[in-house]
């Protein structure tokens, strides 16, 4: 007779790890492994940008040519600029056009502030004391050696000041590359006469950056494959890194010849083309006027502030 009732096997409680990872000692990852790790998340990440490049966002519709030339433009205005409050308002506009290009508030402030202004920050920190730069002390910080040491009032503006352009200036720069396909921007960089040389050499490395990741993943695969790796024997690993980066140095130049002869063989001259025909459009236009308009006006806000 067929019976439904549950097998007694599976109501009998079981030993479980704890949900914390707190049971039970944890193996240390191979530094090798994590470096493949972060090698793929920036695959993934390279993805998802040109992923958001074609979304139907505000500076997706527009020419990649007007996007550099009115970034062009505010990345100026922005480096002179001297009062923190118009480039915490340069940033907000910026923050402002990220969301009505629909790449998200929260993933465009964790691409700009995880790494470079934060970096900048430590930086710039001794800059704030009255060692460095004297002033009135707003954070007394006690007596060091008999002298007295503080957080000044002019130190911490000029970092702020610092911190907040940097800020600026990169978030003008990740908005364009996320809203822009690499090839229309090679394209926009040779229509505003940038050097054939600089676009060519531009466009290789990064394209030979991913050629050289997959490579890499590849012989560690294979090695994997063919032998047992001892994951806690770090100088084994280390030599292994060592071997594949002369064996990485070989392929690397030999498939530099062929991809040269068969873009050769393609009829490539050095100069970087897109299938899209890019057109100069009223909206385009209107970038370009926005992004002069807003830097007169900070210029402008900038001089009567101070």
């Amino acid at each position: 007779m067929i019976t439904t009732a549950t097998p007694e096997w599976l109501l009998q409680p079981e030993v479980a790890l704890c949900p914390c990872g707190c049971i039970g000692r944890r193996r240390k990852a191979n530094f090798v492994d994590k470096t493949l790790q972060n090698a793929g998340g920036l695959l993934l990440r390279t993805m998802f940008a040109e992923d958001a490049a074609t979304r139907d966002g505000l500076l997706q519709r527009c020419d990649a040519r007007a996007k550099l030339a009115g970034g062009a433009v505010l990345l100026l205005a922005a480096a002179l600029v001297h009062d923190v409050r118009v480039l915490v308002v340069l940033y907000l506009l910026t923050l402002a056009v990220a969301v009505a290009s629909k790449l998200g508030a929260k993933f465009f402030v964790q691409r700009v502030w995880l790494f470079v202004p934060l970096f900048t920050g430590i930086v710039v920190l001794p800059a704030t004391l009255n060692v460095i730069t004297p002033g009135r002390i707003v954070v007394p910080l006690g007596t060091w050696f008999g002298y007295h040491l503080g957080v000044t009032s002019q130190g911490a503006s000029s970092a702020a000041v610092i911190v907040v352009r940097v800020a600026t200036s990169i978030s003008l720069v990740v908005l364009l590359t996320l809203t822009t396909r690499f090839a229309d921007l090679l394209t926009g960089l040779r229509a505003l006469r940038v050097p054939r040389l600089f676009v060519l050499v531009f466009s290789m490395a990064y394209r030979y950056v991913f050629v050289l990741l997959a490579t890499v993943d590849d012989m560690y695969t294979a090695r994997k494959a063919r032998a047992v790796l001892d994951t806690r024997n770090t100088k084994r690993g280390r030599q292994f890194v060592a071997a594949s980066a002369g064996a990485l140095f070989g392929r690397a130049h030999a498939l530099s010849d062929e991809v040269h002869h068969a873009m050769l063989a393609r009829g490539f001259r050095g100069e970087a083309r897109s299938l899209r025909v890019a057109r100069v459009s009223a909206n385009d236009v209107v970038v370009v006027l926005v992004a002069v308009v807003v830097s007169i006006v900070a210029l402008g806000g900038d001089r009567v502030l101070r």
